[in-house]
């Protein structure tokens, strides 16, 4: 369900593109956007950070797109987006020695296993699996900005919204095989 809420203003955004243009489905980005933050907020009482920055990226540049009709704004959202995420996995790792990535997976393996086993994972794992998520997230960055000057609006927004989801979900898949043989299996559990 959480995934759902997470993806409802892509999903809307390429419908109404797709119904109507860009610049509608841009405000309907920005109304589905404050939807997200308040339904985030009657239901725990706060809004993530990621979902503020989302949030707060998506009105800057929708607005933009709005006022000045012009549609470069809201290509560079992805882009930013982007670019944030891998410089704050370089400068958190690197800066402030935390690995933002062994930090968010730990909680979601202890989530999903069915043990208190501790899952001991080496970690220069870690340290591959933190950099080569600041390197996938720098190229989609830069591919973003490439095939929203370089071919038709409406490819950037299939691109946007299927070659990005792609993308990520190939990536998450790698990172769940570069973990797989440290998870204990059901007979180390027993």
């Amino acid at each position: 369900m959480q995934a759902l809420i997470e993806y409802i203003p892509l999903i809307l955004f390429f419908a109404t593109f797709k119904l109507v243009d860009i610049f509608w489905a841009t405000g309907v980005l920005i109304g589905t956007s404050i939807l997200q933050v308040a339904y985030y907020y009657f239901k725990d009482g706060k809004v993530a950070t990621k979902t503020w920055v989302f949030f707060g990226i998506a009105l800057v540049l929708g607005t933009m797109t709005l006022i000045f009709q012009d549609e470069a704004f809201i290509k560079w959202k992805a882009t930013v987006i982007y670019l944030i995420l891998c410089l704050t996995l370089l400068i958190s790792r690197y800066a402030l020695n935390k690995n933002l990535m062994q930090k968010m997976l730990t909680s979601i393996l202890k989530g999903a296993s069915d043990t208190e086993q501790e899952i001991d994972i080496p970690k220069a794992v870690w340290d591959r699996i933190n950099l080569m998520w600041s390197a996938i997230t720098l190229f989609i960055a830069g591919l973003n900005i490439y095939i929203a000057y370089n071919f038709p609006l409406d490819f950037w927004v299939n691109f946007k919204v299927f070659g990005l989801t792609g993308i990520t979900f190939v990536f998450i898949f790698i990172t769940i095989m570069m973990l797989f043989k440290y998870i204990p299996d059901e007979e180390q559990k027993d």
